[in-house]
């Protein structure tokens, strides 16, 4: 199979609180752009599917490539009609990749169609991989045996000390590094907050930080290629 499926957010705000968040939009264009020039096709999907809002931050400090792809109409349109995660089959893909952004606190952790998807895509030999807040996705993600995904195994997310450099941290529903350790992962990130860093842990590949997403693709592809 040469298929990914991308998972966005639906979220726009940081729950009640009216602040905009969203799509960290460079963590899914750094990350498309690579696996499609690797000769994968990738479809996006969202938890509720429909329209995908995006962190203005993210679209304020986009880069080059970024702003190339803000500017694709066919790209950008796609991002307004997105599938459900409900609708889609799981056995049609090799990976499973979470987007970031904070809002996916509030709608990947606890959404069935997704958890169902990434365990069939896992347990038929496939990848499980997040960057930034996307790890969010994989914290009540459970196998046929009953066993978390993430317990016992090494994983990285956006941390700490990255949501008080981002002045967010009480705005949050929840600290992604105390959740992914209380569920039994070790819990893994660079020194210097706001750097690039991923790691791979078999066939479970994440990166910390949106600046982490080149590297944790680059992860993805060798261990796409591995299997």
């Amino acid at each position: 199979m040469s298929r990914i499926l991308a998972v966005v957010t639906n979220q726009a705000t940081y729950g009640p609180d009216p602040h905009p968040t969203g799509l960290w939009l460079a963590e899914l264009v750094h990350f498309y752009a690579r696996v499609r020039r690797a000769g994968f096709e990738v479809d996006i999907v969202s938890p509720a599917g429909g329209q995908v809002p995006l962190d203005p931050r993210s679209t304020r400090f986009a880069d080059k490539e970024v702003r190339q792809y803000m500017n694709d109409r066919a790209f950008m349109s796609s991002l307004n009609s997105t599938s459900s995660a409900a609708d889609i089959d799981p056995a049609q893909y090799a990976a499973i990749f979470y987007t970031g952004g904070h809002g996916v606190l509030w709608d990947f952790p606890d959404n069935p169609a997704l958890q169902q998807a990434a365990r069939q895509i896992y347990e038929n030999g496939g990848v499980v991989s997040s960057v930034c807040h996307g790890a969010g996705g994989l914290l009540n993600i459970t196998l046929s045996d009953g066993s978390l995904l993430v317990d016992g195994r090494t994983v990285t997310g956006f941390s700490t000390a990255e949501e008080r450099v981002a002045m967010v941290k009480k705005r949050v529903p929840f600290l992604l590094e105390d959740e992914l350790r209380g569920r039994g992962a070790h819990y893994v990130r660079n020194t210097i907050p706001m750097t690039p860093f991923a790691t791979a842990d078999g066939r479970l590949v994440t990166g910390q930080n949106p600046y982490s997403t080149k590297v944790v693709t680059a992860k993805i592809i060798e261990t796409l290629r591995n299997q």
